[in-house]
């Protein structure tokens, strides 16, 4: 309900209409499926069922002084909390560097075998924003020996703050084929959230699926990465390995609705990033404390 239309900053677009039904949707489907919570309440929270998300903007987003500042503390305080990591780019290039840097700082590294889902987990997840293919080979270059995961940010090249800044395009299933052949990690289609969006899974197969809409920051429907999951989980689930989300998820309970209906992983932004600017990695270990015991 706060910082509305603020963006850059840590508002969201529609006057934080997408922000605000992100937080209330996990409870309003408790609320509209009674039979289900205790299923729910039971479902086991564990660490590595959580990341922090792919964040960058330090600056003109949160209000850091030096953008380079943000990005060690953010990793290295969820990865002492025990919860996995994600590493995003953005504009200018060296946001990307600063986030690379920061990753191999907290001993982060390429799984020796990729396939191995299992394995990759505990590694670092790296996203791309939906660039030309000739700066996409560049950027995979310089990440491919940390990243345990490299995925696209489909809908960014929607994003507002990034507008008239760089060539964003809008990817088609055979451009995301050709991004996939540059790397052997899992890849993760990051930006899920239009039945559109559904039919390019069907066809790209992805590792995983990230259903999202960019902490409520991108303008594309209005509606909830909540009532997406309830609404696609099950059938997005055909087509990929496992499945992630993020939007809004602000409590355990949150998080095992997120789980009951289908989600492998749950990713976490504005709440580490609060923490984090709170009280530093002690207030990092305080939320995922609260959100898994």
């Amino acid at each position: 309900m706060g910082c509305i239309g603020q963006l850059p900053g840590m508002g969201g677009v529609f006057e934080n209409r997408n922000f605000q039904l992100n937080c209330s949707a996990w409870k309003q489907i408790r609320d509209n499926n009674p039979e289900l919570v205790d299923a729910i309440h039971n479902m086991p929270v564990t660490r590595d069922k959580l990341r922090c998300g792919p964040v960058t903007g330090a600056e003109q987003n949160i209000g850091y002084a030096n953008e380079k500042d943000f990005y060690y503390p953010y990793l290295s305080s969820s990865k002492k909390a025990g919860i996995g990591v994600c590493v995003g780019d953005g504009c200018p290039d060296e946001k990307l560097q600063y986030g690379l840097e920061a990753a191999k700082d907290c001993g982060f590294t390429a799984p020796e075998n990729p396939d191995d889902l299992n394995l990759c987990v505990a590694g670092a997840a790296f996203f791309l924003k939906p660039y030309p293919l000739e700066v996409l080979k560049k950027r995979i270059e310089i990440i491919k020996d940390t990243a345990s995961f490299i995925g696209m940010d489909i809908d960014s090249y929607n994003i507002l703050t990034m507008r008239k800044l760089v060539n964003l395009e809008k990817k088609t299933a055979e451009d995301l084929g050709a991004f996939r052949s540059l790397f052997t990690q899992p890849f993760v289609i990051k930006g899920v959230f239009t039945a559109e969006d559904v039919e390019l899974v069907k066809q790209i197969k992805p590792d995983v699926v990230f259903i999202s809409n960019h902490g409520g920051r991108i303008e594309t429907r209005v509606g909830s990465t909540a009532e997406f999951l309830v609404n696609y989980g099950e059938e997005l689930k055909k087509y990929c390995r496992e499945l992630w989300i993020d939007g809004g998820i602000r409590t355990k309970e949150d998080i095992q609705t997120a789980l009951y209906f289908g989600a492998d992983r749950v990713i976490l932004a504005r709440p580490v990033i609060s923490a984090l600017t709170k009280g530093g990695a002690p207030e990092v270990e305080r939320l995922v404390l609260a959100l898994t015991e």
